[in-house]
């Protein structure tokens, strides 16, 4: 990659890319914290059907993201990202007017697809115009979608106040601008896959350092993954009815943090370690965002206090483990496209950040099945200790892979 000076276009390119990452979130976020009482109230869909509709778009996201990948270095990343993006589109303008489980199921599976083509190939083109400045980038990338994860719900929940049917029409029209945006912007890069590489794809599956770097960084999807899993169960528990705005504050929390402090926290980092070592720091500080409700697994408002007071003192542990879980994906974000460009070796890079997502993807589903037994279990602080017991085995890890052959080599 190179150390060059960047030159006009490529900061073009780059602002095109950043605004592409917050569109995407915000688009996202504008639909989908809405979608799930839409399918039950707006409906009446059961709750199996629900949880069908919406698990098909994580898996499709995740599990294709090693076709998608293949797909951006078999054919360039324009075309996928602008297909991506068009997809997602006509996905959510499906989600509008659909009403019977099977279009349902074909937007949700749509919507899923689109993110499976467009992630790899926005990230590829970032690491690539970025050079030796991939880390500085990667921040950047993660404040702007951490900006339209913040803007996107608080739209949305204006618009949801007036009918469904807007809210997914808006969020299709942002795709459909971006569409047209990118295809006329962005660069028509060759695709980046060698005529010998044009089932590159195999040869990444066989890549078993790389495979094993990917399931030890499974733990930095899963352990985020819960705020949308148990960390809400836990709050209707100690809120009840006021769990929507709880929640509301712990995602504000998690993206203003991130707005404010991700420059510092990638420049403190870079400063004293090494990628991999900023990937194992994240990971631990991931690790102890669940030491606190591991501690406390049932908050309970006090009764002798103000109610508003004492729903925020109920909610510590909860606000503690969203604040660690933002920096731990601080110091991971910057640091993880660097680390998996250069076990590349700069070839088939979204082939390779296909197989990472769709590794962590398929960890995520099988983790959060364990979860959902373990819930079951009487004692409480078991999923919340089992989480601290996997962030901190995933950072041995990848310091064991590190230690034994470095990941960014010299």
């Amino acid at each position: 990659m190179s150390s060059l000076p960047i030159t006009m276009s490529d900061r073009n390119l780059i602002r095109l890319l950043l605004t592409s990452q917050f569109s995407i979130k915000f688009g996202f976020t504008l639909l989908m914290p809405y979608l799930a009482g839409h399918l039950t109230h707006g409906l009446g869909l059961t709750a199996s059907a629900v949880g069908l509709i919406l698990g098909i778009r994580n898996a499709s996201q995740r599990g294709l993201a090693l076709v998608g990948g293949h797909l951006a270095d078999r054919f360039g990343c324009r075309a996928a990202v602008v297909t991506g993006c068009a997809l997602r589109s006509a996905g959510f303008g499906l989600l509008a007017f659909a009403d019977r489980v099977p279009a349902l199921v074909l937007a949700s599976a749509a919507t899923g697809f689109a993110g499976a083509l467009f992630d790899p190939g926005i990230r590829t083109m970032l690491a690539t115009v970025a050079g030796d400045r991939r880390t500085t980038l990667f921040g950047r990338f993660n404040v702007a979608g951490q900006a339209g994860l913040l803007l996107g719900p608080l739209a949305g929940l204006v618009l949801a106040a007036l009918d469904f049917r807007l809210v997914a029409l808006v969020a299709a029209a942002v795709f459909a601008v971006l569409t047209m945006v990118q295809a006329v912007a962005l660069p028509a890069v060759a695709a980046t896959a060698p005529r010998e590489d044009r089932a590159g794809w195999r040869r990444v599956l066989r890549d078993r350092r790389f495979l094993v770097f990917s399931l030890a960084m499974a733990g930095s999807y899963l352990l985020p993954f819960q705020i949308y899993v148990t960390v809400p169960l836990v709050m209707g528990r100690t809120l009840g009815p006021e769990q929507d705005f709880g929640m509301g504050e712990l995602f504000a929390l998690s993206a203003v943090l991130a707005i404010a402090l991700q420059g510092r926290v990638s420049a403190w980092a870079a400063k004293r370690w090494s990628p991999p070592r900023c990937l194992a720091a994240g990971l631990v500080v991931m690790a102890l965002a669940f030491v606190p409700l591991a501690a406390f697994p049932q908050p309970v408002v006090p009764s002798v206090l103000d109610e508003e007071v004492a729903e925020h003192l109920a909610m510590l542990p909860m606000l503690a483990g969203a604040a660690l879980l933002a920096v731990g994906t601080m110091l991971i974000c910057p640091f993880e496209m660097d680390v998996i460009v250069r076990l590349s070796r700069g070839r088939l890079v979204a082939t390779h950040y296909g197989l990472y997502s769709t590794v962590s993807g398929v960890a995520t589903a099988v983790g959060n099945l364990l979860t959902g037994l373990m819930w079951e279990s009487p004692y409480r602080w078991l999923p919340w200790t089992a989480f601290v017991a996997l962030g901190c085995g995933c950072a041995v890890g990848v310091a064991l892979l590190n230690r034994r052959r470095p990941l960014t080599p010299a």
